[in-house]
């Protein structure tokens, strides 16, 4: 097949942004890269989660990111994370955002009135007109205008391809007749998502009954781990936790993918005894939306019900809260008449909120802060916005969890480069999105999709860059001299070939030739590369003294 200077797997928000990316900055430095964009999916799919998501993003009305973001990453991982990484993401996301808007995505500016959130964004947030779909296929019809990139659709990678000292040199893929064919290009960036798709991996990695999970996007289904896998299989490391995952609470009668009821804190949610099993209103709603979705899967049959009343539903809709699904809220003027549209038993639910509206104190009732208005002697109590649920018609929705993406993947650095087992860059091996590990325990939200854009830019950009930049296993040109004397019997190895030696006690230095100890060499190597470094490469030798 064809050889390439870069080869993408994934062609979701990381995929994308590295492809373009990688196409503009070859074309403002005159560098003519080409770039394949292998995706496993079919052209009319846009696979993955980007196209289905709403993509809110943790964005104020500048566009900056919120700077309390990596304290929250450091709180909830306890120090785990790779606060270097938060870092390089809060510097670059307003960068990322403003590029993408310069691409043609129009941002719709949200001023919060009634969710109290937990961003240091002046009660804002940011989302693209038209979703995770708009986003893609903008940044998918400026790739297309590119004669210099290929599309590989309905094609799957399958190993990463590395020459005998490790660097990349390409990529094993399948393609739709069954047969394999290997890709050449001296650089791949790995964007194809997390494990979401692949039971095998979650079974191994999350644990018992992760079958039972919907995925929250029918494009997950394509998610089946390939780039950790392949990562793994070369020698990259990992990060976040392996065992952990997002999922979120969806209106288990959609019709529409992704149809999140966001309101679990202004009401209460029961399980199939009508029994609550978590404190809605422990802390901000993007703080608790995950948890209390893990804990229905986890032990509570994953059937749920979200039941308030009025007061709450005039207030919050129309509006996002509860109107990213396709179906209204069961309705009636009791709560025995909603109990039985839910399906659930009448006397169980009557009981439930009877008891939760007499445990309820008399604070005020504020929205706009963790107010305190708290139930007592319950188990649990809720904490905060704990407000009676008196005023009719009454309401509810019945709940499953959805899992959203895994947490383990590839451990890279702020250059998005993938980190082998002792924390170096592997040559050649990039990976953005998803399929890189970052969140333990937690996942402070409305950084998945800028993470996905911002490294994945990173990434195109770096690569495109150092094209053409030269390597010491490539060219022998701009050298440099070295000087080394053999402490033992030497091999020199097939590196060596075409690069330029000096020998007074040897005449030429061959490849896979043994030269005993007590001579010296003359190494001419191209800079920038090392003196320190050549003992990695060629064992056994010193720097020579004379």
């Amino acid at each position: 097949m064809d050889k390439y200077d870069l080869i993408v797997v994934g062609s979701g928000f990381a995929g994308s942004m590295a492809t373009l990316n990688f196409l503009e900055t070859c074309k403002k430095l005159n560098k003519n890269g080409r770039v394949a964009l292998v995706e496993v999916g079919r052209s009319d799919e846009r696979c993955g989660a980007s196209r289905w998501t709403m993509a809110y993003l943790r964005l104020d009305k500048d566009l900056r990111f919120d700077e309390d973001w990596k304290h929250e990453m450091k709180m909830v991982s306890k120090g785990e994370t790779d606060m270097e990484y938060c870092e390089k993401l809060g510097a670059e996301a307003q960068n990322t955002a403003l590029y993408v808007q310069d691409k043609g995505v129009k941002f719709v500016h949200h001023d919060e009135e009634n969710v109290l959130l937990e961003f240091k964004t002046g009660q804002h947030f940011v989302f693209p007109d038209g979703g995770g779909r708009a986003v893609i296929d903008c940044l998918m019809g400026h790739i297309q205008g590119y004669k210099n990139c290929d599309i590989l659709w309905e094609t799957e990678a399958r190993h990463l391809l590395t020459d005998r000292r490790g660097a990349i040199r390409g990529l094993q893929v399948r393609k739709k007749d069954g047969l394999l064919y290997d890709i050449n290009a001296p650089n791949v960036v790995l964007a194809c998502g997390g494990f979401e798709g692949n039971r095998e991996m979650l079974a191994k990695y999350v644990g018992r009954r992760t079958h039972e999970l919907p995925l929250i996007a029918p494009g997950l289904k394509y998610n089946r781990g390939a780039g950790l896998n392949m990562a793994l299989e070369v020698g990259a490391g990992t990060a976040g936790s392996f065992d952990g995952m997002h999922c979120e609470l969806v209106d288990k009668r959609a019709t529409k993918p992704d149809a999140v009821i966001w309101g679990h804190n202004y009401g209460i949610v029961v399980n199939e005894q009508c029994k609550r099993f978590y404190d809605e209103g422990k802390r901000h709603l993007f703080a608790t939306f995950e948890m209390i979705a893990l804990e229905l899967w986890r032990n509570h049959n994953q059937k749920g019900y979200f039941i308030t009343d009025d007061t709450i539903m005039k207030r919050f809709r129309p509006g996002w809260v509860f109107d990213t699904t396709d179906q209204e809220p069961e309705k009636a003027d009791t709560i025995h008449d909603l109990a039985v549209k839910l399906r659930i038993d009448p006397e169980a639910l009557e009981k439930t909120i009877s008891e939760f509206n007499a445990a309820c104190n008399d604070k005020p009732f504020d929205l706009m802060k963790l107010d305190g208005k708290a139930t007592t002697g319950l188990d649990p109590d809720k904490s905060n916005w704990a407000n009676p649920i008196v005023t009719a018609p009454f309401y509810g929705y019945p709940v499953e969890s959805h899992l959203t993406f895994t947490y383990g993947g590839v451990k890279t650095n702020t250059d998005a480069q993938v980190l082998s087992t002792n924390d170096v860059p592997i040559p050649g091996l990039y990976a953005a999105g998803e399929m890189t590990g970052l969140f333990y325990n937690e996942y402070p939200p409305a950084t998945s999709v800028l993470r996905s854009l911002t490294f994945g830019r990173l990434a195109g950009t770096k690569v495109a860059e150092e094209l053409g930049s030269k390597s010491i296993l490539r060219s022998a040109a701009d050298t440099v001299s070295f000087k080394y004397a053999f402490s033992t019997m030497v091999l020199f190895d097939d590196w060596l070939a075409g690069i330029s030696t000096v020998t007074p006690s040897v005449q030429h230095t061959q490849p896979k030739t043994f030269y005993p100890a007590g001579n010296w060499v003359e190494i001419k190597a191209p800079e920038p590369y090392p003196a320190k470094h050549l003992p990695h490469v060629v064992s056994s030798i010193h720097p020579y003294k004379s």
